[in-house]
């Protein structure tokens, strides 16, 4: 049993777009029912990639990313103050 689902033109439209670009580049016509349950399948397959993507603001860095920045930072052997550095910044 189908049931409808609202959307707004905009998303329409891009369903629309996916539709007809599936339809040049394979050749198959494929209803607007079945890209969705293909886009509900994929999100459900990668499901906590998706829900990540709700979130507001921006993650906290890994330890391995906080690695890999750190790996690429050297030292100047030069102490920086505060003093020094508003000096520079604000004259």
């Amino acid at each position: 049993m189908a049931t409808a689902v609202k959307m707004d033109e905009e998303t329409k439209s891009k369903l629309e777009e996916l539709q007809a670009e599936i339809k040049l580049r394979t050749g198959e016509k494929v209803t607007q029912q079945e890209i969705l349950e293909r886009l509900v399948d994929s999100a459900v397959g990668s499901r906590t990639e998706f829900i990540d993507g709700f979130r507001s603001g921006t993650d906290a860095l890994s330890a391995d990313e906080i690695d890999r920045f750190d790996s690429g930072t050297i030292s100047s052997g030069v102490e920086t103050e505060e003093d020094d550095i508003d000096e520079i910044l604000y004259g």
